[in-house]
């Protein structure tokens, strides 16, 4: 659907921007909370209150999210472990089952059963203000035309940015460079020498993966920090906590891994004594063959895989003006501190599967107590709708 034949915006209380976990959280609690699908009559409505309505923008050609493009071989026995959705939990996991293919049959069975408002593909272009009044309407302009919402709840993740470091030669490298958002397989490197760059789950785990196969090097900026330790609750809230006081200063967040190391698995452990995982400090450059070390001598290589992370994707709130000096956002939870019709879910410290729920849940708050509205559910444990 587009905007109207008389080229009018369409209409809705609240716009939620991508179908990942985070915003099918945020749709689950807006329902929850009397929200309607965009376009809903209200008439013959029982409600002592006014209507609101939403609608979910996905980009994506359907369920999924970001877990439709995983490689096939990150499979549900070896990715970290994801939260249920809120309301309805997972169905019986098949642990070879590669977790791209599961995970966009959970969520497209989840937006079926609750019936959720998801229009796409439909790609959001830009969000701005459409007058200079702070409490007044935001538009979305999308591929399907424009809309015109109260709020938005911002749920595009990260996938869709993949990080390319600047390094001196690296346009003049003869072999393949592609990043972990491009991998497919590791059998498409056999017999060739791999150079794998990046200190974080991505970058340890596909060096096993690709060690099997072929020989690797692997290059980090800094010395990994490995953790013996379970990572338990209270290691996953102190982590968060980290990263939420860097975004409520307005500074770039930083990976929850970043704060937390890597942690041994049996996997990894197998693949250290196979002496997979000896790191080399970062190479100083790039040549046509191969790169740089640090102390001066060169190693030869066919291929860089960058497993260098992603940036948040919110080139398309440009038009706010919501990053501050710091280069970051300046959030107070999943609110901008400086635009209270904004929240971003899925940002910072809300980028883990856990933290999405959440933030879902906290975002709907948020946007109740801009409309001067209570939350009736607040404080009551998620049920299913």
């Amino acid at each position: 659907m587009s905007a109207g034949m008389d080229g009018r915006a369409r209409s809705a209380d609240v716009v939620v921007i991508g179908a990942g976990q985070a915003g099918l959280s945020a749709a689950y609690h807006l329902q929850r909370r009397g929200f309607v699908p965009a376009g809903t009559p209200a008439e013959g409505r029982n409600s002592s209150g006014p209507v609101r309505k939403y609608i979910v923008l996905d980009a994506e050609d359907g369920p999924g999210g970001a877990w439709r493009h995983r490689w096939k071989s990150l499979l549900m026995a070896t990715v970290n472990g994801i939260s249920d959705l809120p309301g309805i939990p997972q169905p019986a996991v098949d642990p070879e089952e590669a977790s791209s293919s599961f995970l966009a049959r959970y969520f497209g069975g989840y937006e079926q059963e609750l019936g959720l408002a998801i229009e796409r593909p439909v790609k959001v272009r830009c969000v701005s203000a459409e007058d200079h009044d702070a409490g007044g309407r935001l538009r979305i302009a999308t591929s399907g035309g424009d809309w015109s919402a109260r709020a938005v709840i911002n749920a595009t993740g990260t996938w869709t940015r993949p990080f390319w470091p600047i390094y001196p030669g690296r346009a003049s490298f003869r072999g393949r460079q592609l990043h972990v958002a491009d991998y497919v397989s590791a059998e498409e490197f056999r017999g060739r020498h791999v150079v794998v760059v990046g200190g974080g789950i991505s970058a340890v785990g596909l060096l096993d993966e690709i060690s099997r196969v072929t020989t690797t090097s692997w290059f980090t900026r800094r010395e990994p920090v490995w953790r013996d330790a379970a990572f338990d609750r209270q290691a996953g809230h102190d982590a968060v906590a980290l990263v939420e006081e860097r975004v409520r200063q307005g500074l770039p967040p930083q990976s929850v891994v970043a704060v937390t190391g890597l942690i041994w698995t049996p996997a990894l452990r197998a693949a250290a004594a196979r002496g997979v995982l000896e790191r080399h400090p970062m190479f100083t450059g790039i040549e046509p063959g191969g790169v740089r070390m640090a102390d001066g001598s060169f190693l030869p290589a066919d291929v860089i895989l960058w497993a260098t992370g992603f940036r948040a994707e919110l080139e398309h709130l440009a038009p706010l003006h919501l990053r501050g000096p710091g280069g970051g956002i300046a959030m107070d939870g999943t609110q901008v501190a400086a635009e209270p019709r904004v929240h971003l879910v899925g940002y910072g410290p809300s980028s883990s599967t856990i933290g999405a729920n959440r933030a879902g849940r906290a975002a709907v708050a948020g946007i109740l107590r801009l409309f001067g509205e209570q939350d009736k559910f607040a404080g009551k444990p998620n049920f299913r709708a």
